[in-house]
């Protein structure tokens, strides 16, 4: 498995994570627990070093992944998240609580670091910015954090820039997770340039589209309880029929390279900047090895200028709400 640096942490991760959600939030009920474990620790086998989870996806997910690494701790590189304390219902929508004030989140980490079973978390991500604690705060709790060892590195996820910039100033982010994907490249507008200035990794959400951009779903699949694909966007009907061309053009380059689509996003993600770490979520082991060898697929300089340029040519509908 090829490595990435994660920023200025000096802290290497595999180019291609695990993000844990899926095994027990927004994708129907939770996953076997054992096949779960299995399966972490095959991709551990398989030179993956980089598991993503958060207490909001149930504290659960966070002691399944603790359970899971605890015999190889060492050669394993956790990210799990603050700030979101709960959720309330405003106006029949449900909405984050968010407390990031600097006891909170001491007392959110002993709660992770317990779930985890460990004495300290490698990366530490602000999951939603309190709109009532100035970035500083959070930094200089960050700062003591790390030289009180119970954490090696911080980032943030979804933060505005400025806020970015302010955060960074007093204590170095590592990285900075967000969504980006073929249909939702945001991102390439600001953020990426602020990495490469900051030296901050750019950390990979959804890089599939949820599954999307795999090309194992049409209009006809239907989805289990709970699983929040049945009222996204880019889903319906109508909005797969309009990126139906980017599933062909996936399907094409994935032949000629014999590959899965799933496999030419993710290179092609890894090709776009050397800072990029996808974190794809499965349950299955085939995917997960599917995933993971996407790492080995090199696009050449004309490959990913020609993907580039039939993407733009594309009227893609990013809806992904």
């Amino acid at each position: 498995m090829k490595m990435r640096e994660l920023g200025n942490s000096g802290l290497k991760v595999s180019a291609i994570g695990l993000g844990c959600m899926g095994m027990d939030h927004a994708y129907g009920k939770p996953a076997d627990r054992n096949e779960m474990i299995t399966l972490i620790r095959k991709a551990v086998e398989l030179g993956c070093n980089f598991f993503d989870t958060a207490v909001v996806y149930g504290e659960a997910n966070e002691a399944l992944l603790g359970e899971a690494v605890a015999p190889v701790r060492h050669k394993s590189v956790i990210a799990t998240k603050f700030g979101i304390t709960g959720q309330a219902v405003v106006n029949g929508r449900p909405q984050n609580i968010l407390n990031s004030r600097p006891e909170s989140i001491r007392e959110q980490l002993e709660g992770s670091l317990k779930r985890l079973k460990t004495d300290y978390i490698d990366l530490y991500y602000q999951h939603r910015i309190d709109p009532n604690v100035v970035p500083e705060d959070v930094a200089e709790t960050m700062k003591e954090l790390m030289a009180e060892g119970k954490i090696k590195a911080w980032g943030l996820s979804n933060a505005p820039i400025e806020y970015m910039r302010r955060a960074h100033a007093v204590c170095p982010i590592a990285a900075i997770e967000n969504q980006y994907s073929m249909m939702w490249r945001e991102p390439e507008k600001e953020l990426f340039d602020i990495c490469e200035e900051l030296g901050i990794a750019f950390v990979a959400y959804s890089p599939l589209g949820n599954g999307f951009l795999s090309g194992k779903y049409t209009k006809e699949t239907k989805y289990d309880e709970g699983d929040f694909r049945s009222f996204m966007g880019r889903f319906k009907p109508e909005v797969m029929d309009q990126n139906q061309a980017l599933l062909n053009l996936l399907a094409d380059i994935a032949e000629s390279k014999k590959a899965t689509s799933a496999q030419i996003v993710l290179a092609w993600e890894l090709a776009q900047k050397p800072f990029i770490i996808p974190i794809p979520g499965t349950t299955k082991l085939q995917r997960l090895e599917e995933n993971l060898g996407a790492a080995d697929i090199d696009l050449t300089i004309e490959e990913l200028a020609s993907i580039n340029e039939a993407l733009s040519k594309i009227d893609i509908d990013e809806t992904h709400f």
